[in-house]
């Protein structure tokens, strides 16, 4: 299965609702709060994250199994625990960046 979950937009302006992770130098919007799912990004000059992800919008889709999803594709950032209940991962398609999200 792969279901559309949102768009994640960079972005230099604050926005109301934005977590910081300091972690990675992010400030991020929940997408479950926005009318049409967008994510803003609005990263810090040292973010550890990929350029692609700082410059570029990414769509991200819900899929049953991250590394099945992930196979023969472009890794941009390798899968990780965005939580307890979260695993994620980045590929690249083209010069698109796509969030690939397994809910545990």
């Amino acid at each position: 299965m792969r279901k559309f979950s949102h768009i994640g937009i960079p972005t230099e302006h604050v926005h109301q609702g934005e977590a910081f992770n300091q972690d990675i130098g992010l400030y991020a919007t929940d997408f479950n709060n926005s009318e049409h799912s967008i994510e803003w990004l609005r990263f810090l000059e040292d973010s550890p994250m990929p350029e692609a992800l700082k410059t570029t919008a990414h769509v991200a889709y819900e899929v049953d199994n991250l590394e099945e999803a992930m196979q023969g594709k472009t890794v941009l950032l390798d899968a990780f625990n965005a939580n307890e209940s979260l695993r994620i991962a980045f590929i690249m398609e083209d010069e698109a960046p796509v969030e690939l999200m397994q809910y545990l």
